[in-house]
Formats: structure tokens, C-alpha cells, sequence
């Protein structure tokens, strides 16, 4: 039964696949340089805007790295820059669309493949949802700048509203204003449920500028790759000069007494800023989705990949010396960061300047990801594992233009709805692992392939650069908090459920080894039980380890009880079907 799960696609038949019809191909449009604009699209983003403010100062769940943010960027351009090198060798050697979906069902199977298909949905379409959420607000203060107010209840999730309403109304409990207790944002941000209309007792409030900015980027989309590389080109222009603005004019106003103490919290604070900013260089791997719209993807998706990794590592890292020497790096904890660094200064118009870059630079963003992750549920309904639809292109303009549109009403609708914070979450530990496979595809194709053309070869051999990328990466891992890995394993599991449920039985390749067209009954087991164990996960608080989940679990004094008895149960169940599944269809393929 594993081996049968474990089926590899033949590079040839991959390579071959963009030839099977007009239906099935791609327009190849793209030159090295636009691949890597699309590349330094994906990079520079929410992240450099937003994140290197409490990766430096630090936060409830982790030490600040301080001046020494430099060396965070530094490690985590290494770890990324191990990766960044396998994805070249891989994209040059299999120019197809799919990125690392396509790769892991060359090397290791349809069953990994398919996994790492839905891991890379956290990247892509789940990190625009964050990416969305913060072009809003980015928006939103952008229009306060000149004087402009968006409607509160339509610029926020109704979650983060009723999280400020109760920091308010605990404030105003224990006799504190408001204002110096929980910030001006809060009370704005609470002010939306009295604001907004009802339905009963019930306050809509929705997201709008999210919805709208993805649905705008959708359309752009779907009308060509020409055009969307066009876009973004511009896009990366504009926020380039702004990021060479703060640059220039911070430079006058660093103070090197701020960069004393360099390294605050040790090398504690610098590996758990690492594994924050990581966020920031979540991107690069995109440009591999876009092989098989490359002109000549053998020679420009290396100097696409690595270029604009190495490009936007310069960049993150002169940003982090100009802004702590400009300000203390305990008083960078906010959300916009560049801006709070004039601002602090008693110098508005700078942070006006800073804010529209944002904006500038969140819409790159959001276009390079929306461009991604259609053409990775392409791939996989070119190979039978999603329906036969995802695989179909526009007759004029050669997009994927069904799975466009299906990414873009997903991520706008959740980005309506959703609240940042437990969306982030997701996002760092999906990328990580999508990487460390990867990594590892490069060493099985070097030994199982290794007479296969490479026109760009990752240096030092089958095993050392794939090893480093793999064990840099697992580290970042480690210093993820538990809600992103329990989240994490709940997200991959209730993808085994579709796999089991369609994917298995609709496999082209397994069809071709003779699976059967209807579902077999062991693989029903399998898919309810994924799926009963997948929410499980989910119900579960995330905030626990194992030991302390089960000790919630038989406290029915502790405030976590019901949803810890409750969450453990479901995945106690599911793992008993999953397991009846696996042993009759062991027996049956036997």
C-alpha cells in the first residue's frame, strides 16, 4: 500500500506535459528580469514594514534581537540562501509550473507530493490573507495622513474588533483611560461594533479594502502574465525608491550610541528574530511557479531566484542598521515600524512618505502570491489529484484563469473576515517546511537521475548544501511557537482527508497503475478519519504541549477542559479509523 501511495512521475512525462494541447500549456513571457521584479514583488513586502519592529524590540512570546536584527537577516538570508540554491537547481532542470509540488513528485513520491501541494496553500493563498489584512490598515492610515476616515466597522475583522472592545471595557473597569492603557488603534478598532450595523444582536462588520485590493489584483491576473509582470514591475519601482528614501534621508539621523548594546538578549533574541523576519523573506520560491512562463527558464531561473534573494538581503539588512541606530530598539514594537522611527522624531511627513511605500509595497506582494498559488492547484489538476477544471486555461489570454478566480474570492473573502494574527501563525511554518523538502529533492534526483541535464548545479556536491538548507530551516522550526505547529499538523492532516477522499482514486498516474475509478472503501475510512482527527486539532487549545493537553483534558475545573476533552477525543477517533483504513487496504493491495 505505501509503495502504491508513493508513486513517482517520470521528469519526462513532467516535461512533456506542457506539450499535451493547447489547453494544457502556459504562455512563456518572461524574462530574468521580470522573473526577478516578481521575485523582489514577493519579498519585500508587509514584512520588512512591519515585522522587523517587534523582531527587534521583541514581544509577549519572544526575546528582541535588537541592534543585532543585522544578524538575524544575516541568518535567515543563510538558511534561505540553501534553499534558494536547490529551488534553482530544481526550477532550471523541471521549467514546469508547480513549483515545490512538482519537484516532490519527481523525487519522492504522489503521496508528498500532494502534501506539499496543500502545505504550499499556507504560503501562498493563507499568507495573502495576512498580506491583505495589512494593505488594509497600511490603506487606512494612509487616507488618516490626509484626513481622510474609512468607515471603522468596514476596515476590520468583527474578531479584532471584539478583542479591542473587551481591552477597553477591562480599562475603563479598572479605572484607566483608555487611550495610555490599550493605544488610540484599540479604541478605534472597538469603537467599529457600535459603529456598524446589525443583524439582531449581531454587528456586521467586514474588511472591505482587503476584499477589494485582491479581488483588483484577481482581475489583473486573470487577463495575462504580461500584464502582471508589467504591474508589478512598476510596483517594485515605486517601493524600492521609498525604501532608498528612508534609507537616505535615516542615515543623517543614526545615533551609534543605539546600537549599544549591540546584542541585548544573546543569541536567544537574535535566533527567535530569525524565525520572526523569516516572514519577511517568504517570496523568493514564488518566481519558481512562473518556470514554465519563463522564456528561457534554464539560464533566468537562477538568476532570477538567487538574484533577488541576494538583492533584497542587501536591502533588509541596511534597513535594520538605519533604523536601530536611528531609534532605541525597545521602542520599535509597533506595527509600522519605518514610520514610528520619523515619527519619534517629531518628523510627520516622512512617515506619510514611509506609509505610502507600504502600500506600495503590500500590492507587489499580493499580486506575486495570487499569481503563485493558481498555478500550483494547475499543476495539480493537470495530474488528476484536484478536479479537471483547475487545470484548464483562458482560450485568449493563457491564464489559469478558473483557479485565479477561485484564489482570489477564497483569500478576499477571508481576508473580510479573518484576523491577522492567527493567520500569520500558518503562514512561517508552511514555507519552512515546503523548503526542507525541497532541499531533499535535490538529493534524491541526484542519485536516482543523476545523468539528467543540470543546467544550473547546486555547489558542493549531492548532499552538503541540500543537508545545510534542510537543517537551517528545521532549526527556524524550532523556535516557532506551539499554536503555529499544532495548526500546522491539523492543516496537513485534513489534507490527507482530500487526498484520501478524491485525489487517491483520480490520480492520473494512479489510474495509469491501474487504482480504481471509484473510491475503495479502506481509503473512505482514511478520509473520515483525517478529517475527524484534522478538526480535532483544531478544537484543541494551541497554546499547550501534549503533556498539558491531557491534563486539561481530565481537570474539569480548568477553563480548557471541554475544548481539550473534546479536540483529543476527535483525534483519538480519527487516528482509530485512519488505522482501520491503513490495515485493510494493506490487506486488499497485498
Amino acid at each position: 500500500m505505501f509503495a502504491d501511495l508513493m508513486r513517482k512521475k517520470s521528469l519526462d512525462e513532467i516535461l512533456a506535459a506542457p506539450e499535451a494541447g493547447h489547453e494544457r500549456g502556459l504562455k512563456r513571457n518572461l524574462t530574468a528580469f521580470s522573473l526577478t521584479m516578481l521575485g523582489i514583488g514577493a519579498v519585500i513586502g508587509a514584512g520588512i514594514f512591519s515585522s522587523v519592529g517587534t523582531a527587534a524590540a521583541g514581544g509577549a512570546d519572544h526575546l528582541g534581537a535588537g541592534p543585532a536584527l543585522m544578524v538575524s537577516f544575516v541568518l535567515t538570508a543563510i538558511a534561505c540562501g540553501f534553499a534558494a540554491l536547490c529551488y534553482a537547481e530544481l526550477s532550471a532542470m523541471v521549467p514546469i509550473s508547480g513549483s515545490a509540488y512538482t519537484y516532490s513528485y519527481a523525487t519522492l513520491g504522489e503521496l508528498v507530493a500532494w502534501i506539499i501541494g496543500w502545505d504550499l496553500i499556507i504560503e501562498y493563498a493563507v499568507g495573502n490573507i495576512a498580506v491583505a489584512i495589512s494593505w488594509s490598515g497600511y490603506f487606512q492610515e494612509l487616507l488618516r495622513g490626509f484626513g481622510l476616515h474609512w468607515p471603522v466597522w468596514l476596515g476590520l475583522d468583527y474578531r479584532t474588533a471584539s478583542q479591542a472592545a473587551a481591552s477597553v471595557a477591562a480599562a475603563v473597569a479598572a479605572g484607566k483611560d483608555p487611550l495610555t492603557e490599550v493605544g488610540a488603534a484599540a479604541v478605534r478598532s472597538a469603537q467599529a461594533l457600535s459603529d456598524a450595523p446589525h443583524i439582531g444582536s449581531f454587528a456586521v462588520v467586514f474588511n472591505l479594502p482587503a476584499f477589494l485590493i485582491v479581488m483588483l489584483i484577481t482581475v489583473i491576473l486573470v487577463r495575462g502574465i504580461r500584464e502582471s509582470a508589467s504591474f508589478n514591475s512598476w510596483m517594485v519601482g515605486l517601493k524600492l525608491a521609498i525604501i532608498a528614501f528612508f534609507l537616505g534621508m535615516g542615515a543623517f539621523y543614526v545615533k551609534p550610541e543605539n546600537w549599544t548594546p549591540f546584542a541585548p538578549n544573546g543569541f536567544h533574541g537574535i535566533a527567535g528574530a530569525a524565525a520572526i523576519i523569516f516572514f519577511a523573506y517568504i517570496g523568493f520560491d514564488a518566481v519558481s511557479t512562473a518556470s514554465e512562463e519563463s522564456i528561457n527558464p534554464q539560464r533566468d531561473m537562477p538568476i532570477a531566484i538567487l538574484g533577488s534573494l541576494a538583492i533584497c538581503t542587501v536591502i533588509y539588512i541596511a534597513v535594520a542598521a538605519v533604523l536601530t541606530g536611528m531609534v532605541p530598539w525597545n521602542q520599535l514594537g509597533t506595527a509600522e515600524p519605518l514610520a514610528t522611527a520619523f515619527s519619534s522624531l517629531g518628523m510627520n511627513w516622512p512617515a506619510l512618505v514611509i506609509s505610502v511605500g507600504a502600500v506600495f509595497a503590500t500590492t507587489s506582494v499580493l499580486l506575486v502570491f495570487q499569481f503563485g498559488q493558481p498555478r500550483i492547484f494547475f499543476s495539480m489538476g493537470r495530474d488528476g489529484l484536484l478536479p479537471a477544471w483547475a487545470a484548464k486555461v483562458h482560450p485568449k489570454y493563457r491564464t489559469p484563469h478558473i483557479t485565479t478566480w477561485m484564489t482570489g474570492i477564497f483569500v478576499a473573502v477571508l481576508a473580510g473576515l479573518a484576523n491577522i494574527d492567527e493567520i500569520v501563525q500558518l503562514t512561517n511554518i508552511g514555507t519552512l517546511f515546503a523548503f526542507v523538502l525541497v532541499c531533499i529533492g535535490v538529493s534524491v534526483l541526484r542519485i536516482k537521475d543523476p545523468g539528467r541535464h543540470r543546467p544550473f548545479r547546486v555547489p558542493g556536491g549531492a548532499f552538503l548544501v541540500p543537508f545545510l538548507g534542510a537543517a537551517c530551516c528545521i532549526f527556524l522550526m524550532v523556535y516557532l511557537p506551539p499554536a503555529s505547529w499544532w495548526r500546522f499538523i491539523g492543516w496537513l492532516v485534513l489534507g490527507a482527508g482530500i487526498y484520501a477522499a478524491y485525489g487517491y482514486s483520480s490520480s492520473v498516474l494512479g489510474r495509469r497503475a491501474g487504482r480504481p475509478a471509484k473510491r475503495p472503501a479502506f481509503m473512505t475510512w482514511m478520509a473520515y478519519g483525517f478529517f475527524l482527527a484534522g478538526t480535532g486539532l483544531f478544537v484543541i487549545p494551541h497554546d499547550a504541549g501534549l503533556g498539558q493537553l491531557i491534563a486539561e483534558a481530565g481537570d474539569s475545573a480548568n477553563a480548557d477542559h471541554t475544548r481539550a476533552l473534546v479536540g483529543l477525543t476527535m483525534i483519538v477517533a480519527g487516528i482509530v479509523a485512519v488505522t482501520v483504513g491503513a490495515v485493510s487496504g494493506r490487506r486488499r493491495l497485498a
